[in-house]
């Protein structure tokens, strides 16, 4: 494509971004040193090509997926935040230490409020994660609680009440077979069958230390799914562009989600719902990135909305956010630590 088309389908796609409307050949002249009637022309070729269509006869043309696609790939401004803007959005920050959970949940919801797009909040898949650390505490009669820890920072924990309290001659036998058997054992490992065998070789042990166990089992699980967040729903059930009863359905099977989530952890990814056949909401967009901890990358976070989105605008507020949760979390490693 030559430059005077580029130029032209860059214009129409900000003129549409900021209005809402068909962009006609006496708008573009603003941006482009051309005729109407050769601009015309430029658009029609467009529209042939698949970047643009025209909605109403007589009327001005509006990007296609295509024609977005492009947009975002290789035509789109990329204006660097400034240090006013950097700051305004260190003030939706959380001021105080808070957990990582609270960190990201805050996060996303002062996205969802700056783009009025709803945010999801999604775990790095954890089956390659390893077990590194199963405990059992006692906090009471007959109650125990288990603590589980994998090598990518999760912790779950689970209070456990028996029928019996055990002996301290049960309860090391117990810390030295799950270190012995769990310990360094990978997620992606973990099943029903393979805890029936953990409790067959229990031997004597195995009749008192099987509830524990099977709570275990529920930990494991709990840790193998991945967890989906969404924040600003209200937003994408305002949102002219969509079909209200696809909005309900993807809230109730957000967990579907995680499908065109999981390319994201490699870096920040623009999706469109056409291009996503299973994608439930028409006429969406998805902007997804990724953040870390520790150099590893354990979770993402996007904005839904419709196509017609600033791109080049909100693109630069998910880099900046998810680069300060890194930074955080980081931060918070090493006070840790320390």
């Amino acid at each position: 494509m030559d430059t005077r088309k580029l130029r032209i389908l860059t214009a129409v796609v900000d003129e549409y971004i900021l209005t809402g409307e068909p962009v006609g050949s006496k708008t573009i002249m603003k941006h482009v040193n051309a005729s109407s009637a050769t601009i015309r022309n430029e658009m029609a070729e467009l529209e042939k090509q698949g970047y643009l269509e025209q909605p109403h006869t007589s009327a001005g043309r509006i990007p296609t997926y295509n024609g977005y696609r492009l947009y975002v790939d290789s035509l789109m401004r990329h204006d660097p935040l400034s240090e006013e803007e950097k700051r305004y959005l260190d003030s939706m920050m959380p001021e105080s230490a808070v957990t990582e959970d609270e960190l990201v949940q805050s996060v996303s919801m002062a996205l969802a409020e700056l783009t009025q797009c709803a945010t999801v909040v999604a775990n790095s898949s954890p089956k390659f994660s390893l077990i590194s650390k199963v405990e059992v505490i006692p906090t009471g009669k007959r109650m125990y609680v288990i603590l589980m820890i994998t090598s990518n920072g999760k912790i779950r924990n689970k209070v456990c009440r028996l029928e019996f309290d055990l002996t301290n001659e049960q309860l090391e036998f117990f810390d030295s077979f799950m270190q012995e058997n769990l310990q360094g054992i990978s997620l992606e490992e973990i099943s029903d069958e393979f805890f029936d065998n953990i409790k067959t070789a229990m031997g004597t042990y195995m009749m008192s230390l099987s509830p524990l166990v099977s709570e275990i089992l529920t930990l494991s699980k709990e840790l193998i799914a991945q967890d989906v967040m969404v924040r600003g729903e209200r937003n994408l059930l305002t949102c002219k562009e969509f079909n209200q009863n696809e909005i309900i359905s993807f809230l109730d099977n957000k967990r579907e989600i995680m499908k065109f989530i999981d390319d994201t952890f490699s870096g920040l990814q623009v999706m469109f719902s056409p291009e996503q056949d299973s994608f439930v909401i028409h006429n969406s967009s998805i902007i997804t990135a990724p953040f870390s901890k520790d150099g590893r990358n354990i979770g993402a976070i996007g904005l839904i909305g419709p196509m017609r989105l600033d791109y080049a605008k909100f693109i630069p507020y998910l880099e900046y956010f998810t680069e300060r949760i890194t930074d955080l979390l980081s931060e918070k490693e090493d006070d840790d630590e320390d």
